[in-house]
């Protein structure tokens, strides 16, 4: 049902999760654990797998906290459930405890935050464009506006596409250049001519590197390649699907 970092497990003070496709009651293409309100799957369903999630995060199935992301940078300070719509951001830092941080994603890279020491945590989702315009960095920074050291700061990971299954065209490529000649690095040819094969694992390794938290981790899985466990909205478009399920990814400090 679930993927830990074990950057994350070791420390006291949190739970954490990056859930699977697993364990839940949702059919069809989005057997099993979907987790995606934005999703065209039945909403009592949907509803199910997330109080499931919050069980297993010891949390009320309200303050399982999610937003309306948009691939955006931006990043909210969270005290407790929003009092209505979903804000359109794409990431979270909170020094509340019980309050889980959830994130969805389905090839795009979740990551959660901790800093146990000031007691904050935080969770992003970082597609290609957010980790090129630093949704990494924005939370980073919400993270010390509530007190955190980034030198205390551990990060880690979770599902995401795999370089070897996110081939992307020339003027996606072009983009990356403009802005850094060297980030020709993450990229390397595909068979389709003028395609190539975007590292997106590596690219948001390098955007921490730069921010110089205390530790990132990368629990390396692919979301693309192994479907009994991940959705991946790449797959589903490959296949020509009508929709696809989310995975939830969540962290929560402990009251």
């Amino acid at each position: 049902m679930i993927v830990e970092a074990p950057d994350l497990a070791v420390l006291t003070g949190i739970r954490h999760a990056f859930f699977t496709r697993e364990g839940g009651v949702s059919t069809g293409i989005y057997a099993s654990l979907n987790g995606g309100t934005g999703s065209n799957d039945d909403k009592e369903a949907v509803k199910a797998n997330r109080r499931r999630m919050a069980a297993y995060l010891s949390v009320p199935p309200e303050n399982l906290v999610s937003l309306h992301q948009v691939h955006s940078a931006d990043c909210l300070v969270v005290t407790g459930p929003w009092p209505g719509e979903r804000p359109k951001a794409d990431a979270m830092v909170t020094a509340t405890p019980n309050v889980a941080l959830a994130v969805a994603s389905a090839d795009c890279g979740p990551i959660l935050f901790a800093d146990t020491i000031a007691g904050v945590v935080g969770a992003a989702h970082s597609g290609w464009k957010g980790a090129f315009t630093g949704v990494v960095e924005s939370t980073i920074q919400a993270m010390e506006g509530l007190g955190s050291d980034r030198a205390n700061i551990v990060a880690a990971l979770g599902p995401t596409i795999g370089p070897h299954a996110y081939e992307v065209g020339p003027e996606f490529v072009t983009r990356f250049l403009e802005a850094d000649e060297s980030f020709e690095r993450f990229f390397r040819p595909a068979q389709r001519e003028h395609h190539s094969f975007f590292d997106l694992p590596a690219f948001i390794a390098f955007r921490f590197e730069e921010a110089g938290i205390g530790r990132f981790g990368d629990v390396g899985l692919c979301t693309y390649s192994h479907e009994e466990r991940f959705f991946s909205y790449r797959r589903s478009v490959h296949r020509a699907e009508p929709d696809y399920g989310r995975l939830i990814s969540a962290i929560v400090l402990e009251g």
